[in-house]
């Protein structure tokens, strides 16, 4: 008998198909397509930019199978972050996995495949994905943690494209109103959000990332000190036919909600007025002067 004919398939319902093939599954190149396809409207006239929340997106025992060993396997390299504007995050990078069912699940998702799918949804080609996973993988936010509305950086560094998508997949059965932790899609004028999506597993949302594609899970986590927000990040790219020298370059921008003590980010607002204003070797020139500054004031 064949591995194809050996092959099953996901169980009906799952928005992407999943083929499994023994212990591990592929997703399907037709089926895919077709699935963005049948999205496409919806995702294009969504506001307040283009977006979409998917439940049911993917076979549930994918992601039961990829949360199990993502537990059984935290070694991998993080980051945390706990400011005023990300508290109590942590970034697993699923590049040192010793998983070969989470190899799987990623390059599946970093796959011509579902690459098919996310274009013909979006509208956008030419996508790209990042398999260096920079601000991606694995996320999870304890008890009192937050991340503050914000728009996404821009480019990535290493491969020198545009970011163009982001794909968040939650992994949280079970999860009460009263933990609170919705995503928040807010206007361009940032007076209200305009979409909350509870963080409920095997819930996906895509959306466009631009200069106003304003985001994230404001309100501190209200869950038991025994549960936390996890989900699964993804970023996907572009190669500007303008070339990346022509773009002004963006780290991520946290806004401040009226009427909140959302704290702004005064460092971000400062180097982008530079990068905006200031001609490129006169800002090389501030950048090395500031640093030296800085470290003169911690020696003293």
């Amino acid at each position: 008998m064949s591995v194809m004919e050996n092959a099953r398939r996901t169980e009906p319902g799952a928005i992407i198909p999943c083929i499994w093939r023994g212990d591990s599954f592929v997703t399907d190149a037709v089926a895919c397509r077709a699935a963005g396809e049948a999205l496409a409207d919806q995702y294009r006239t969504n506001q307040p930019f283009p977006h979409i929340m998917i439940d049911d997106f993917l076979d549930p025992q994918v992601l039961d199978r990829v949360l199990a060993e993502f537990d059984d396997h935290r070694a991998y390299a993080s980051q945390t972050f706990d400011r005023a504007q990300e508290r109590f995050k942590t970034q697993f990078s699923p590049t040192e996995s010793t998983s070969p069912f989470i190899r799987t699940f990623f390059a599946e998702l970093n796959s011509a495949n579902f690459l098919g799918f996310l274009e013909a949804m979006t509208g956008i080609k030419g996508l790209l994905p990042d398999p260096y996973f920079t601000g991606g993988g694995f996320h999870e936010t304890k008890r009192g943690g937050k991340l503050g509305v914000h728009a996404d950086f821009n480019v990535h560094g290493r491969l020198n494209l545009v970011r163009r998508l982001n794909l968040l997949i939650y992994l949280n059965r079970d999860w009460d109103p009263a933990y609170r932790g919705e995503l928040e899609l807010w206007n361009k004028s940032m007076t209200k959000p305009e979409v909350s999506v509870a963080p409920l597993f095997n819930r996906a949302v895509i959306f466009n990332t631009d200069r106003d594609s304003m985001h994230g899970h404001p309100d501190p986590l209200n869950c038991p000190e025994s549960r936390s927000r996890q989900s699964i990040a993804l970023y996907y790219y572009t190669s500007p036919e303008e070339g990346i020298a022509a773009l002004a370059h963006r780290t991520t921008v946290f806004r401040a909600r009226r009427g909140t003590d959302d704290k702004t980010d005064w460092q971000v607002r400062r180097n982008h007025f530079l990068n905006d204003w200031l001609p490129p070797v006169m800002n090389r020139f501030w950048r090395r002067a500031s640093g030296r500054i800085r470290r003169l004031l911690q020696r003293a």
